[in-house]
């Protein structure tokens, strides 16, 4: 709530007193009905000078005076709050954050990042490019602003919080008991565990991916529940000294990434929903390339163990999970056919 807002709060409370205050007086000074003695209190605090219903004794007239001296003030202050907000454009900025929360409390499945740094916002603008819902989280007003010409905070499936991604009010504020996925990219790795313990309490289905800066750290946010744990300096070493060796590959995978969910899709598909009739079943004789045009490029063992390229006479199991490289339509169309099971049809 702003200043002005809370102004505005502040001083209907006292009106609303020195309303109640006022029937309460007329009623027990001067013996009016309840129906008069509102009457004679709203005509007091307005100040429009009608005349009283009843002559007034001594005690009634001080009463009086008293109550148009507060109202008056009380009144007055209620006006400027008032006016204030409009002139300051506070009542936009109230409409605005009210259909913000509004929007948070209807997603689903939305992607939090915390921190808007230059990992942070890598991140979102490439969760961003795939249309998916990402809500960023982070203290700093002066990064989040969305005064600035950035096309990235004008996303209409971006939504910004300024708070502490620490602070579990404000997990529960970007809706994160319904979130698919929590990205942690502060440069602090004390902040990043404990909005990793905050965030495993509050979801313990959710996906967290966690920034570290001190490999001494990297042991600690996976006890702590993070399912990955990114070291920048790390990947981008790694990544150097590849593109030295095999450039090629890596432009050809980053080519892969960059073009996702246009006319390529490199997707992660879970057998959870695998229809009956294709458990135990060998890729072989699902014949996924001819029946789709998809290709299975690696497969995930329930024990964890990554199989790359694997062989045709692979079963599948509802633990395992599948990594599929085609088209948006191709693959939507194998997740079709393996939860409907119509090969057999």
């Amino acid at each position: 709530m702003s200043k002005e807002f809370r102004n505005i709060y502040i001083a209907s409370i006292f009106l609303l007193f020195i309303f109640v205050s006022g029937v309460s007086g007329f009623i027990l000074i001067e013996n009016y009905t309840f129906t008069e003695a509102v009457y004679m209190t709203i005509l007091t605090m307005s100040t429009v000078g009608f005349g009283e219903i009843k002559p007034l004794s001594t005690h009634g007239m001080i009463f009086t005076v008293v109550l148009i001296i507060t109202s008056l003030g009380i009144f007055g202050y209620f006006l400027t709050s008032v006016t204030r907000i409009f002139i300051d454009g506070d009542y936009k900025k109230a409409i605005k954050h009210y259909y913000k929360l509004k929007k948070l409390k209807k997603l689903k499945n939305h992607i939090i990042v915390c921190g808007f740094g230059r990992n942070g916002k890598k991140a979102v603008s490439d969760l961003l490019e795939i249309n998916k819902k990402v809500v960023v989280i982070d203290n700093n007003n002066k990064v989040i602003s969305t005064d600035t010409n950035d096309n990235i905070l004008k996303n209409k499936n971006l939504t910004i919080i300024h708070g502490d991604a620490a602070n579990e009010e404000t997990l529960e504020k970007a809706n994160i008991k319904n979130a698919k996925a929590i990205l942690t990219t502060l440069p602090n790795d004390a902040e990043n565990l404990l909005i990793v313990l905050t965030s495993r309490d509050l979801n313990a289905d959710l996906t967290i991916i966690s920034r570290v800066s001190d490999e001494h750290s990297f042991k600690k946010l996976k006890r702590a529940g993070a399912d990955n744990v990114i070291m920048p300096d790390i990947v981008g070493g790694a990544r150097m000294a590849k593109l030295i060796t095999e450039p090629d590959i890596v432009e050809f995978l980053e080519q892969i990434m960059l073009r996702e969910g246009q006319d390529v899709n490199l997707e992660e598909i879970s057998c959870d929903d695998l229809a009956a009739c294709f458990v135990n079943s060998t890729i072989a004789n699902l014949d996924i390339r001819k029946k789709t045009g998809a290709n299975i490029i690696g497969l995930k063992l329930k024990d964890g163990t990554y199989l790359f390229n694997p062989n045709g006479d692979i079963e599948l199991k509802k633990e395992n999970k599948l990594f599929v490289l085609g088209r948006n339509d191709q693959t939507d169309k194998l997740k079709s056919l393996l939860e409907s099971g119509h090969y057999f049809d």
